[in-house]
């Protein structure tokens, strides 16, 4: 089955996006990208603060969802924001309204931290992509969980509408040696919080985070949470922890790790993180370029990561990497993918994408 048909209201609303909005948004600022995420955030945030904004955007942007049950959690819908998009959870009132069935925030460290030096995000249109070396710069996890518990979240009560997963990260001053502390004291901060966690040893832009995906340091660190879960579990299950894997994995790595995460008692996958690989971008200026790319060129790649992953484990995957239309969300969801997340493909294509992702899961599951 192809994509489903798109709505009146989706066309007209993706037309206008990328014919007017998009470009405005792209010359804003002076250009600079992490200003207009920033601005852009803001205003999202000030739609989730208004209930009378949240109807109205609600309204017009009103669709199609397929509720699911993944790993215990009750999605709403199948297309989620993804980790990086929101950090800080400013816009965590905003996200459900603006069409999401979830939002996963983050990633986020056990202190707060700048990231890298500025410039550290480049868009590359061209390639529908975008390159980034951000470094996991955040808050802190005391900051996500004093804003999390203002607005009253807590595991599983829905108070913002839709399911919350949290990413966590390593700060960048912690020795890898007591990663699996860092990593927890974080998650003794945020777990009550959340609906799933997401431990991300993927990001190519702190140095030595993607070793712990070596199996022994992966596995010290899944089984130190799961069982942290597990005993701070009051009256139901312990928090579902999730693991987010790089997609510039072989396949013997895959296998390991999978295993891994088996035995670990991981409740699901995340794949994948942004690529270091530049085949698809070569020659443009920006190609030599720090950091993990997104987008459009790393498309092929998490489908088949998804794919093999799925074709070997019983553990839900989370798809996500390269989603920038409906037949890449279709291909996603056919690799095995129960949830899709949007970062890039929300920057290049707006709103209108995550309808039409909505619509077509829901035609398809019918």
């Amino acid at each position: 089955m192809g994509p489903a048909p798109l709505t009146a209201a989706a066309s007209v609303m993706g037309w206008g996006y990328r014919n007017a909005l998009r470009p405005l948004l792209f010359r804003a600022r002076g250009g600079d990208p992490e200003l207009v995420h920033e601005a852009t955030l803001a205003l999202i945030s000030k739609v989730g603060e208004s209930p009378r904004l949240r109807r109205a955007v609600a309204r017009l942007l009103a669709d199609d969802h397929d509720p699911v049950t993944v790993a215990g959690i009750d999605f709403p819908g199948r297309v989620g924001v993804a980790a990086g998009l929101d950090k800080n959870g400013l816009g965590l009132q905003a996200w459900g309204a603006l069409g999401f069935g979830f939002a996963e925030l983050g990633t986020v460290t056990a202190q707060a931290q700048p990231g890298n030096d500025r410039p550290r995000l480049f868009r590359l249109p061209e390639h529908e992509a975008i390159l980034n070396r951000m470094g996991f710069n955040n808050a802190g996890a005391p900051a996500l969980a004093a804003r999390l518990a203002a607005a009253g979240v807590v595991r599983g009560n829905g108070a913002v509408g839709v399911p919350l997963g949290i990413s966590l990260g390593k700060t960048k001053t912690t020795p890898l040696a007591e990663a699996t502390e860092d990593y927890l004291a974080s998650f003794r901060l945020l777990a009550g919080y959340a609906d799933y966690v997401a431990v991300n040893v993927s990001s190519p832009n702190t140095p030595g985070l993607r070793s712990l995906q070596d199996a022994d340091a992966l596995g010290e660190l899944t089984r130190t949470l799961v069982a942290e879960a597990t005993r701070t579990a009051a009256d139901g299950p312990p928090v579902p922890v999730f693991v987010k894997l790089a997609p510039d994995l072989s396949e013997d790595a895959l296998e390991e790790l999978l295993a891994v995460c088996t035995a670990g008692g991981v409740a699901g996958l995340v794949a994948t993180n942004t690529t270091l690989a530049r085949d698809a971008v070569a020659g443009h200026r920006y190609a030599a370029e720090a950091g993990g790319l997104s987008g459009a060129p790393l498309a092929e790649r998490a489908r088949a990561v998804v794919a093999f992953l799925t074709a070997r484990t019983e553990l839900p995957v989370i798809g996500v990497g390269g989603i920038m239309t409906a037949g890449d969300g279709r291909a996603m969801f056919d690799a095995g993918a129960v949830l899709l997340q949007l970062y890039t493909g929300y920057i290049y294509a707006g709103p209108a994408l995550v309808r039409e992702l909505n619509a077509l899961r829901s035609a398809h599951a019918g």
